[in-house]
């Protein structure tokens, strides 16, 4: 019994004696910088105060000691190396670094061999994948981040293109591709990118040469993505350059909000070479324990560095590994290292290869450093499911004379905002464009007002404007035979809106065209996106195929599309006076006449002497009072309220009858009336007749494509004179043109005329590169042109013509009964219920009158009779009473009068 207790406690005290022999009193972490940079220096303070503050808490990693190893790779890819391949050898469970995403990309494959998680607040190079590099971690907001914070802020800005300086390192040089995917996506460009050698090899020659380029170049933002060193001496180069005056903007990157935090104060010299400049900083919210940790920053640095926010990503990521490593001490796994075969076998007995090991429980903490989960100095810390932290935001810093001020915001969550971002966490995404603020920004040169963000290229060279070499319509634009002088009414609109220009506009015009016909429109734009023009003048017409190659200005004048055709005078004739009125109107108001006559005479004849007498009197009657009534002269008095009721509605119609029949016949009769088989387009494209167009216009495509008229029917034009012989000798029945083109040509050709309305809303306009400026601001003149009166006078003086005088349709004098069926539709109710109401009163008189037989016999005997009987009674006269008595076998009439005993 003894004996099995004594094995009991010696199998236990062996197996923890096994497995404290896995646990190893210290932990190795190693920390890979080059410590004569900012972010160097501040990383050291960082690391080493996290360290201080894990091993003073023995709870954290259970009694067991946080070592971390620092290595100074001094700006050598070779040294990092170095120092990894140390790290490994000496069984370190994680390495903090690289600084740099060079070295990360070569670290990364070590790491994925010996399974030693890399974790680095600097290298944040977009191209380092989790999918390639699955053991480095970057644990600071990734640099895609920074450069959509920068692509926003050049949208909201409204800036189209930038200039990109950069080191030619894989950081720089992936973070500025990925700034170019984002502004392509919000229709702007990198238009240069200036590649400077690697950050800290830029010599001033370099910068110089790069930045005089940019000098001779359109856009004046520029984006400055590179480490401290390169990115003040740029700053210096540009200051001696003038670069840094009023209408430049330069953005760059967080290395400068790092030189800001960290470098206090300034050298007088690259604060002024700084100031204006736009820049980012890794924003992390407030807390007490930030608060705590900066206050002590001078202690903890002994003042070697100042603070910036990269020593809060510095001290929390020594946290994630403590972290980490705490929970897989606790998950029961084991600090343990095996080697490798394959490594050492690979190395031969001259390489000492068989040093590295395996880290086995590299995998667990790998992943259990992702499902980091903790409250840090930087706030929340959480990866999403592609590894990015999440809420990346920044603060947005303008570099001003005294210093710098925060403008404003960015977050991946609520874009640009002057309001702290964690405020809108709780919030569903909100990104429009309206929602978008900064402050007021000073810019280079002292400035408030937003630059341009572009001027014309400082290298002499002058814009190619393309001008159609026209050879008809030639008022519009032309080319002086035997110079190169163009003219013409587009020539002089634009160069009106040339002088109101901000700023100097460089130009020559070239022309298109043979000289032989007129050019093809379509041609000339597309010349524009081919590069071998950078804008064109004339009556090009704004199209929506066009529209999709080049961006044009404000429409200087209004262009749809109309129909000309021949038109013969209608001479005057002894029937005009019927013209006013269609047949069917004529025919429906002569119904009515009567209609009307004989309600009224219904309605008066027992009670009016004037409606009573012999059956050809009252025929008479009826039709002297009926079309007498169309003068109000009629002579005959209506005295029974129905019947007055009746004629005071006939009356009104007959008033507005006789207004639009004399307005009618007085156009008819005083102005010339042409007659064409075409009424309009309608009618043209129902007809088989052949349509003329002129050569080189956009007419053709839209009657072939949206009119589907076929292209056989479709007769090319090349003058105004082909175009009235075409049109005399009726090659064509009718030419479908622009409305300036025609106004033109029928102030020579009265014989012809417009024939319906306008069919299609168009404008001519100035055509310049997709996203130009220089379109927005033309547009500006032309709109100030058009407020002031010059573009009227400009049209004045190169398109006013005497016009012919006339009406464009014979038929829009006569009028039809769609324009009085309401009246008409009043009249015929108003008399249907005035007889509704007049026979049931005597339906009623007469039943009271004269009662039914009671006996079924005699009732049917006097049927015949009773017809009689009724029918005289209708037609008997009633008298008006004398007196207010009723005489004996009397009875009153619903119209106030005495009917005479029968």
């Amino acid at each position: 019994m003894n004996l099995v207790v004594l094995l009991s406690i010696f199998n236990l005290f062996v197996g923890v004696f096994s497995k404290e022999a896995f646990r190893p009193s210290v932990v190795n972490v190693g920390a890979m910088f080059s410590f004569s940079t900012i972010n160097g220096k501040v990383a050291k303070v960082a690391i080493k105060a996290a360290e201080n503050d894990i091993n003073s808490d023995p709870s954290i990693l259970g009694g067991k000691k946080l070592s971390i190893v620092f290595h100074d790779s001094n700006f050598s890819s070779f040294l990092g190396i170095i120092g990894a391949l140390h790290f490994m050898e000496t069984d370190t469970v994680a390495i903090i670094g690289p600084q740099s995403s060079m070295m990360a990309h070569v670290l990364s494959h070590l790491a994925n061999e010996l399974h030693v998680p890399l974790l680095s607040f600097t290298a944040l190079d977009p191209g380092l994948s989790p999918l390639q590099f699955p053991f480095f971690v970057q644990t600071a907001p990734n640099d895609e981040f920074q450069m959509l914070a920068i692509a926003e802020m050049i949208s909201y800005f409204g800036w189209a293109e930038v200039i990109a300086v950069f080191s030619d390192d894989d950081q720089n040089r992936n973070g500025i591709i990925t700034l170019d995917d984002l502004l392509a996506e919000r229709r702007s460009r990198i238009s240069y990118k200036a590649v400077l050698p690697p950050d800290p090899t830029s010599t001033s020659s370099d910068v110089r040469s790069e930045l005089t380029k940019i000098q001779m170049m359109e856009s004046r933002v520029i984006v400055l993505h590179t480490f401290s060193k390169t990115g003040l001496l740029v700053f210096e180069v540009a200051k001696s350059l003038g670069m840094m005056g009023k209408g430049y903007v330069w953005i760059a990157s967080t290395w400068l909000s790092t030189v800001l935090d960290s470098t206090s104060p300034l050298k007088p010299e690259t604060a002024n070479s700084i100031r204006g400049a736009l820049t980012l900083r890794p924003h992390t919210p407030e807390s007490k324990r930030k608060r705590d940790f900066i206050s002590h920053w001078n202690q903890l640095s002994n003042g070697s560095i100042g603070f910036n926010s990269y020593a809060l990503y510095a001290y929390d990521t020594v946290w994630m590994i403590a972290h980490a490593v705490k929970l897989l001490l606790d998950q029961g796994g084991n600090i343990s290292f095996s080697n490798d075969a394959r490594i050492t076998n690979a190395g031969g007995k001259d390489l000492n290869l068989s040093a590295l090991s395996i880290f086995d429980g590299g995998r667990q903490l790998l992943k259990n450093i992702i499902d980091t989960n903790m409250t840090g100095l930087t706030g929340p810390v959480r990866f999403n499911q592609d590894r990015s932290l999440i809420n990346p935001s920044y603060d947005v810093i303008n570099v001003v004379k005294s210093g710098y001020r925060q403008i404003g915001f960015w977050s991946n969550h609520s874009g640009l905002s002057i309001v702290p971002p964690e405020t809108f966490y709780g919030k569903r995404p909100n990104r429009s464009s309206s929602n978008q603020h900064l402050d007021s920004v000073v810019w280079p040169g002292g400035g408030t007002t937003r630059p341009r963000g572009w001027v014309f290229p400082n290298n002499g060279r002058q814009l190619r404007i393309g001008v159609p070499n026209r050879v008809s319509f030639r008022d519009f634009v032309s080319v002086v035979n035997g110079t190169d002088k163009v003219q013409g009414y587009c020539i002089d609109v634009f160069l009106a809106a040339i002088k109101l220009m901000p700023y100097a506009v460089p130009y020559r015009f070239i022309p298109f065209g043979d000289g032989h016909k007129n050019p093809n429109y379509y041609e000339l734009v597309s010349k524009i996106e081919s590069g071998v023009f950078d804008g064109a003048v004339g009556d090009i017409a704004i199209v929506t195929d066009r529209t999709r190659i080049v961006d044009f200005t404000q429409p200087y004048i209004e262009s749809g599309l109309v129909v000309v055709a021949p038109v013969k005078k209608i001479s005057s004739s002894p029937w005009s006076f019927a013209r006013p009125f269609t047949p069917f109107m004529w025919a429906v108001t002569a119904a009515f006449f009567l209609i009307v006559g004989s309600v009224v005479w219904i309605l008066e004849h027992r009670i009016n002497d004037e409606f009573r007498g012999p059956p050809r009197q009252q025929i008479v009657t009826i039709l002297t009072f009926s079309f007498s009534t169309m003068f109000f002269s009629h002579r005959e008095n209506t005295v029974s309220t129905l019947g007055r009721l009746v004629l005071i509605i006939w009356l009104f119609v007959v008033l507005i009858i006789n207004s639009s029949y004399t307005a009618s016949l007085t156009s008819i009769l005083t102005v010339q009336q042409l007659s064409s088989p075409i009424k309009g387009i309608d009618s043209l494209i129902s007809s088989s007749e052949r349509i003329g167009f002129q050569v080189g216009s956009f007419a053709r495509n839209y009657l072939i494509q949206e009119l589907n008229i076929p292209s056989s029917r479709l007769i090319p034009l090349g003058s105004p004179q082909e175009y009235a012989e075409a049109l005399e000798k009726r090659t064509v029945a009718a030419i479908v043109d622009e409305q300036p083109y025609v106004d033109l040509f029928l102030s020579d050709h009265c014989e012809f005329s417009v024939r319906g309305q306008e069919f299609t809303k168009r404008s001519w306009g100035f055509a310049f590169p997709r996203d130009s400026p220089l379109a927005m601001d033309m547009s500006t003149a032309i709109l100030a042109l058009s407020e002031n009166g010059e573009l009227q006078k400009i049209r004045d003086r190169w398109l006013s013509r005497s016009a012919c005088s006339f009406e464009s349709e014979d038929e829009s004098e006569e009028i039809d009964l769609k324009s009085f069926w309401g009246l008409f539709l009043i009249c015929g109710i108003a008399c249907i219920l005035a007889l509704l109401v007049y026979f049931l009163s005597m339906f009623r008189q007469f039943s009271r009158h004269y009662p039914e037989e009671p006996d079924s016999t005699s009732r049917d005997r006097s049927c015949s009779e009773r017809l009689q009987t009724c029918l005289s009674f209708v037609d008997k006269k009633v008298e008006k009473s004398q007196s207010s008595s009723k005489g004996k076998g009397e009875s009153m009439s619903p119209n106030g009068y005495h009917k005479e005993n029968v």
